[in-house]
């Protein structure tokens, strides 16, 4: 039995069918305001902190707070092409299932039309679009470090938690003569997110020789291709392996870094979307976004 189907099956339908779709959404927001109104009122203190020791997502990080800062600091440093930004806390709601192969139950939910980040990265992509709508000929790039939390199963490995610090770099703008800003974006993120490892290492990280991955569609092999050409000449080389996940907008990179007993770690993670091409609907949009695991620099490289 699906999770929607328990869920909901012993409610009217004519209930649900208003719940889900005939409710005005400001009418529903503030009929979910008062339910959860009275359900905190009838809450105990006691309740509180057995929730609060048990909840995965209100714990506290596991990472130190000051080591956080400093690696935010480089790798704020390492993007010095990019404009910081300071996302709110939330997004619209269906900032990423509307845009992206994703599903709502992975997202937390509020009551009020919004939902807690869980990826900058498609806030970026709002805000990268409103920037272009207004002056559709400029480049956005923008950085950012966000607390993001998740509602999808943990992995069970050590330092992955519900709640999480990502930094992230997006590129937008009108693609260019045969995928050259793709190119070009894709290009100067492996190389940014390279250098804030260097930087890192410099701080005290110890992360071995990082391993990148350029993955592709058969469609998109010319440009993994020209990629890995445009890396070769910064004297960084690259594995190459087809893409199967329709998250991407056909080309993924991976940069993983080992442990002390030479275990892989999949640290950075970025590719083409079409998310901007979407919400601006303009296919020649073009939206490259990566990310780096800071929390779990800080707790899986931190020195000895």
């Amino acid at each position: 039995m699906s999770k929607e189907h328990w869920s909901t099956k012993d409610l009217d339908p004519a209930l649900l069918a208003a719940l889900t779709q005939e409710l005005p959404p400001t009418q529903l927001w503030s009929l979910l305001l008062a339910v959860a109104e009275r359900r905190a009122a009838q809450r105990s203190p006691a309740k509180l902190l057995q929730q609060y020791e048990q909840d995965r997502f209100v714990c506290p990080a596991i990472v130190d707070p000051r080591a956080q800062l400093e690696i935010d600091r480089e790798l704020f440093a390492a993007a010095e092409g990019f404009e910081a930004i300071e996302l709110s806390p939330l997004a619209p709601l269906g900032v990423c299932s509307v845009v992206a192969p994703t599903s709502q139950n992975r997202i937390v939910s509020t009551m009020r039309g919004t939902e807690i980040v869980s990826d900058p990265t498609n806030v970026l992509a709002l805000e990268s679009a409103r920037r272009l709508r207004a002056a559709p000929t400029r480049i956005v790039k923008l950085a950012t470090s966000h607390r993001c939390v998740r509602a999808q199963p943990v992995p069970k490995q050590s330092g992955f938690t519900a709640h999480f610090r990502i930094f992230c770099l997006t590129s937008a703008g009108h693609e260019t003569k045969d995928q050259g800003f793709t190119v070009d974006s894709l290009a100067e993120h492996i190389r940014t997110h390279l250098t804030a490892l260097n930087r890192l290492e410099q701080l005290g990280y110890r992360i071995p020789e990082p391993q990148v991955r350029l993955l592709a569609t058969p469609e998109r092999e010319p440009v993994a291709l020209r990629l890995a050409a445009r890396l070769e000449e910064s004297g960084i080389g690259a594995a190459r392996g087809p893409l199967d996940k329709a998250y991407y907008d056909g080309i993924r990179f991976m940069i993983s870094a080992g442990t002390g007993s030479n275990e892989g770690i999949p640290l950075i993670d970025g590719g083409a979307f079409d998310w901007v091409g979407k919400l601006l609907a303009n296919r020649k949009m073009v939206f490259i976004a990566s990310a780096i695991g800071s929390q779990l620099v800080a707790h899986a490289f931190r020195s000895k």
